[in-house]
């Protein structure tokens, strides 16, 4: 199992806590997934082997977010 974390724009409640769950939910080989809205942060569990980082940072940007790190 490994873990990324991801600086996300765009979030400012907990509607878009549970969206960007939703669409990283739906990538393939992702686990878990932990948001601290206050910060941006967002902590992916994943499964290297079935899942990538591109996939991930594309789900998030196309439900309309921001990857800024």
């Amino acid at each position: 199992m490994n873990t990324i974390t991801l600086i996300v724009s765009g979030m400012s409640c907990m509607g878009c806590v549970n969206s960007v769950k939703n669409l990283l939910g739906a990538v393939d080989g992702v686990q878990n997934v932990e948001i601290d809205v206050a910060s941006g942060r967002v902590e992916i569990q994943y499964d290297a082997t079935r899942g990538n980082v591109d996939a991930m940072r594309q789900a998030i940007e196309d439900g309309g977010y921001k990857v800024v790190a």
